[in-house]
């Protein structure tokens, strides 16, 4: 991606770069949520594995997009949101309608993601227990609260690892058991949009490529790593995290393809009932498991993100010894436990959060590709001829993405 990178000296061991994973790992944890755990099984059981590229492409943007943060936060120990700020410093109307238009769109954006993610998790213990997601979610809601305002943020670290550990052995354990046909699995790394999967398409690009996570993961390489010679334990971090966080999202989507072709699917729970020839009644279980683990992981971080958003804005500091940053943790997972209680449909919330990242995710991401191309901020370690070439292509991609979701939002109103 940039050939500064490749100048340092390579003196890590696989040790180092596995012991130095974490940043990555809450980005993986926040992206594989019940929105796109559902949006996986629903792509698969309409259109079986032709898109599977879309997942594919969806990780290599993510890796090239969470680089240029990770980078922009290391080389200039400065947080994405102040650098949005900083475009604007000679401009006041400018510099207030950036922090409006950035700060309320990851403030509804991460309401409406927490309510989904509480209900996403509650899914599976409602699976196995018979209990309503409504009565659920909320409880989770509270725990998650305790858990977030008594931990820090490599605590965090520790426990989305183990959370992302599961839903591999989860998913991918049941993807091998379901005996997928290769050969489609291979012609859908073909670049091919069946009739009617556009939207699909361009759900599993948006469910991935996460506003908030780009804002997440500036912050916490700024806080891991000090020096330019550490990019490369950051760039590790990065693709080796993401890497799996994908494969995760390719597992959901071939079992869906290979046993629930052709269904309509409420929720990735209904998995579980196609399961059962093959796995019996550990089927129920497995799903039960995979969902709490994608949903905690996400609801976890989904507060954090729009702490980190806010605090970078309005010129707070970035953790727990700011009351500001502390209430707004507060505030969000009070109103997603809100939200979660009411017993809406969950796939209704969750396709809500989707359109409103949708729609604000191409601003944020030029915005970043702006920021990460200039010599002025970043220096020799700015983006190279390539990296620049990526992100305006996927830049453009975030256009279409934003387009389709504000078509969403206003059918869904009209």
């Amino acid at each position: 991606m940039n050939k500064s990178i490749e100048s340092l000296p390579k003196k890590y061991t696989l040790k180092d770069k596995m012991k130095a994973m974490g940043p990555g790992i809450i980005i993986v944890g926040s992206f594989l949520g019940p929105g796109t755990i559902t949006t996986a099984t629903r792509t698969g059981a309409t259109f079986g594995y032709s898109v599977l590229w879309a997942v594919i492409f969806s990780v290599v943007a993510t890796i090239i997009l969470q680089e240029m943060s990770a980078r922009l936060g290391i080389i200039t120990q400065k947080g994405l949101a102040e650098h949005i700020i900083d475009i604007f410093e000679h401009n006041k109307f400018l510099k207030n309608l950036s922090i409006l238009l950035v700060g309320g769109a990851i403030t509804l954006g991460g309401i409406a993601y927490m309510s989904g993610d509480l209900i996403g998790t509650s899914l599976g213990i409602s699976n196995l227990t018979g209990i309503p997601t409504n009565y659920i979610a909320p409880a989770i809601g509270v725990i998650i609260l305790v858990l977030l305002n008594i931990g820090t943020v490599k605590w965090l670290e520790k426990i989305l690892g183990v959370l992302v550990l599961t839903m591999v052995t989860v998913f991918v354990i049941t993807m091998v058991v379901v005996k997928p046909d290769l050969g489609e699995m291979a012609m859908g790394m073909v670049p091919t949009i069946p009739e009617g999967a556009l939207m699909n398409v361009v759900a599993l690009i948006g469910t991935t490529i996460v506003p908030y996570n780009l804002f997440i993961h500036c912050a916490n390489a700024r806080d891991n790593w000090k020096n330019p010679e550490d990019l490369v334990l950051s760039r590790w971090d990065t693709t080796v995290s993401i890497i799996i966080g994908g494969i995760i999202t390719s597992a959901v989507l071939i079992t869906a393809a290979t046993v629930m072709r052709g269904m309509t699917v409420n929720s990735a729970a209904d998995m579980a009932v196609q399961l059962e020839p093959t796995l019996g009644e550990f089927a129920n279980i497995f799903m039960s498991v995979g969902l709490f683990a994608a949903g905690f992981s996400s609801a976890t971080i989904t507060p954090l993100g729009v702490s980190y958003v806010l605090a970078g804005l309005l010129g707070w500091k970035q953790d727990k010894s700011d009351k500001r940053f502390f209430y707004t943790n507060v505030a969000i997972l009070i109103l997603g436990i809100i939200g979660s209680a009411t017993g809406f449909n969950p796939l209704t919330i969750i396709i809500l959060a989707q359109a409103l990242n949708g729609i604000f995710l191409p601003m944020i991401v030029i915005f970043l590709v702006y920021i990460t191309a200039s010599k002025k901020v970043l220096g020799k370690y700015s983006n190279s001829k390539l990296a620049n070439i990526l992100g305006v292509i996927i830049s453009g991609i975030t256009l279409v993405i934003g387009g389709r979701s504000v078509i969403d939002v206003i059918r869904s109103i009209f």
